[in-house]
């Protein structure tokens, strides 16, 4: 599995499942803060999961494009496409789901009321997420993601016969969808009550019917890589500086004119994320180009391969656990310093087990099954 991996896109990977940690690490020492800093570092996370948005759109939105390529666009090929798909998300989802289902019983705690809708993630589909397995909201927004695009991408494949035609197919589609997204999106502006940047995040950024459009920036992306792969490849450079600067001003402008939710949530609702996806796929050229070199590249695979499990086990099962059993607030700093690497130890040890003894088996018999020789997949 290892042979056909990009180590630029590997590289993306192991940074977004790095900022999500690290932004989880700081509850360890602060359950609540005011401190700026800190709020700044978790504030990463959410970055995080937006390149994984990014990235995820960018990888499948490939594969469909490739289906367009090989003439595989048969409702019989979006099946086949779906079965990948889901052998790639479902099993660890579930099985994690499973294990939070089963560590609320192990601490005497109730089940939420709205357990069986994590089954077909519906959970966060319109309203807020529950506390309950909280990183399970990233994954209702990619899951509902792959269902609507492709079914309405296969739909509108079958009407032309010409390739070209069926890759303008392919845009038409995604950038129909997401300027449906800001119809939506134009209804939580009317009508919301936002209050706080909590409330936004809760309540907007982690509700699947206003963030769609999330992933589908990455399939834009892919398609103007394909497009004009000259430039994407000659300007890589010039993308990354404007990315980094237009992420860096846009902090800046928000903590130097306090841009908050409650005050200015038009930006919020309209513009704050579309900027992130952005400066997140200006980076990409930039990272297509880098090469695997040494431990550090092996640091990198490990981290990549491993960034689903990490991502689904580090905050419900380690540090949440480690919260019921280790009361945080009376330690001094050098053990909470302790619990930190303890934590990390144990998320690197359990995402592993994870990974190499029910993820990695399930792949490969995905790839077995389906073989990569008629179609890759993520």
């Amino acid at each position: 599995m290892q042979t056909n991996r990009i180590f630029g896109l590997d590289a993306l990977r192991a940074i977004a499942i790095t900022l999500v940690v690290v932004s989880h690490c700081t509850y360890i020492f602060y359950e609540t803060t005011e401190n700026p800093m800190i709020i700044g570092i978790r504030s990463l996370g959410a970055i995080g999961v937006d390149l994984f948005f990014v990235l995820s759109g960018y990888l499948i939105g490939g594969i469909l494009l490739k289906h367009i390529d090989q003439n595989r666009t048969s409702f019989k090929d979006l099946i086949r496409f779906w079965k990948r798909r889901w052998l790639r998300t479902l099993p660890n989802y579930y099985l994690v789901l499973l294990i939070n289902i089963g560590l609320l019983v192990l601490f005497a705690e109730q089940l939420p009321d709205m357990i069986l809708l994590y089954i077909p993630f519906l959970q966060n589909f319109t309203v807020a997420h529950p506390d309950f397995f909280s990183e399970a909201w990233s994954l209702s927004i990619e899951e509902y993601s792959y269902l609507i695009l492709p079914l309405l991408l296969f739909c509108g494949l079958q009407l032309v016969q010409r390739h070209q035609s069926k890759t303008i197919i392919f845009l038409m589609v995604t950038l129909a969808l997401i300027g449906f997204q800001y119809v939506i999106k134009s209804r939580f502006y009317i009508d919301a009550d936002v209050s706080s940047y909590k409330d936004w995040s809760t309540m907007f950024r982690k509700v699947v019917i206003y963030r769609l459009d999330a992933v589908y920036y990455g399939f834009v992306l892919i398609y103007l890589c394909r497009l004009y792969p000259n430039i994407i490849r000659n300007y890589d450079k010039l993308f990354l500086t404007i990315g980094l600067l237009l992420f860096g001003s846009t902090h800046v402008f928000i903590f130097v004119f306090s841009i908050l939710p409650q005050t200015h949530l038009g930006f919020y609702v309209f513009g704050y994320l579309t900027l992130i996806a952005t400066c997140c796929a200006l980076v990409f050229p930039a990272f297509l180009k880098l090469k695997k070199q040494g431990w550090f590249g092996g640091l990198i695979y490990f981290l990549s391969t491993r960034s689903y499990a990490i991502y689904l086990l580090n905050y419900s099962i380690v540090l949440l656990s480690l919260q019921k059993l280790i009361n945080f607030e009376e330690m001094s700093f050098s053990i909470k310093l302790g619990v930190l690497v303890l934590f990390l130890v144990l998320t690197l040890i359990f995402s592993n087990i994870l990974y190499c003894y029910f993820e990695k088996p399930i792949l490969n018999y995905r790839d077995k099954t389906y073989s990569k020789s008629k179609i890759t997949s993520k």
